[in-house]
């Protein structure tokens, strides 16, 4: 019996690779206008290292992505990759455009059960809309996120530019995205509920 166990150990220690977490977003996690190494996902790597993580971040993000496109693409990512945790942050464009919420949510709701057959924990990112586009909208765009997690029993981050928002000097000429220097704040706001759903 403990031939077979150490057996198995070192089989292990061969072939068997950290978990991976994907981060599936949209600019806001894919880094427009920043270099690879400055945007959040990349900052989540060397976070987890500090603390003592295995994992593997994937950026999967792609700008402009709304939430049909990322449910269209999210099979072949989560085949692909295998990942253990998956931060879903997509649903800003779908706000900024004008879309349909009910569609966004319910796309969201597609994902959400996407990675969980999957057998991946899943981090959805909320998001929130300047009140320009009326208040019927904007709350119901905000409410969307903690309404699918709660539905399909995600970790939420509540608004992923929390603390940054009313802070003009942390976007980026177009208003719109966070500079490297908000990158780290970024992360801070994700951490709190990634990491409820990581295992040493």
């Amino acid at each position: 019996m403990f031939r077979s166990i150490v057996a198995l150990f070192l089989l292990c220690a061969g072939v068997c690779h950290a978990s991976t977490i994907l981060v599936f977003g949209d600019s806001l996690s894919a880094g427009y206008g920043l270099r690879a190494d400055e945007a959040w996902p990349s900052l989540l790597q060397k976070r987890l290292k500090a603390e003592g993580f295995p994992h593997v971040v994937v950026n999967a993000s792609a700008s402009g992505e709304t939430t049909a496109g990322g449910k269209t693409r999210l099979p072949a990512a989560l085949a692909q990759h295998k990942p253990s945790v998956v931060v879903l942050e997509l649903g800003a464009n779908d706000g900024l455009r004008g879309l349909p919420l009910n569609a966004m949510q319910e796309n969201l709701t597609d994902m959400a059960r996407m990675a969980k057959k999957a057998g991946a924990k899943l981090v959805l990112v909320g998001m929130r809309l300047p009140p320009n586009y009326g208040p019927a909208y904007t709350e119901k765009f905000q409410n969307s996120f903690p309404a699918v997690a709660k539905k399909e029993g995600a970790a939420l981050v509540p608004f992923l530019f929390e603390g940054l928002a009313l802070s003009p000097q942390m976007f980026q000429a177009d208003g719109l995205h966070p500079t490297a220097a908000a990158q780290s704040r970024l992360l801070d706001n994700v951490w709190p509920a990634l990491k409820t759903q990581l295992k040493r």
